[in-house]
């Protein structure tokens, strides 16, 4: 199985990475300290679901870290992390979701859901906590509690919006697509 990497998925990094930034201060408070519904989460996974793994851990790595450097002046390596674990397991199954060719159907939509919680799963209630706990020297039960909500609020928001830009994409943007090789 061949893997292709063009000029179509260093496009996506580079716009993915520039939305996850600047949607960085789009968060909804849920009562746990530093912990927030983001919609950047839902983008983020529609692109790696769309370009793979590279791209989405890419995106995820590069575009949390520049968010945490320019909004907070400091990388918080602890939550970076997690997320390009997000954006591999997400981006490990975009063949099978077919949303390039417009193919995202109820089965697609199962998967992707079934994937994006096991992901968040790992990284916020194993991953996040595990690096909070080996690098911060945080107190296990504030980093567990808030990985636990990170990862709930994130596969809520995965869950809805990611879902409706993956159908929409299939339906309407995958038939015309303005990436093309010229001549």
């Amino acid at each position: 199985m061949k893997k292709k990497f063009g000029i179509k998925e260093v496009v996506a990094i580079g716009i993915g990475t520039a939305l996850f930034v600047a949607l960085t201060e789009v968060q909804i408070p849920i009562g746990i300290p530093n912990t927030y519904l983001q919609p950047r989460m839902a983008v983020f996974a529609f692109l790696a679901a769309v370009f793979g793994p590279i791209v989405g851990g890419v995106v995820g790595l590069l575009g949390h870290a520049l968010g945490d450097l320019v909004f907070y002046g400091s990388v918080w390596w602890s939550w970076v992390i997690p997320e390009a674990v997000i954006g591999l397991g997400i981006g490990l199954i975009a063949k099978k979701l077919a949303i390039k060719e417009g193919g995202f159907d109820k089965k697609a939509i199962i998967t992707f859901n079934v994937v994006q919680v096991l992901a968040n799963a790992v990284a916020w209630i194993v991953v996040a906590p595990a690096l909070d706990i080996l690098i911060y020297v945080e107190p296990a039960n504030k980093v567990f509690i808030q990985g636990a909500y990170a990862a709930l609020g994130n596969i809520l928001i995965i869950g809805i919006l990611g879902t409706l830009l993956a159908t929409g994409y299939a339906k309407i943007g995958a038939k015309s697509s303005s990436l093309s090789k010229e001549d």
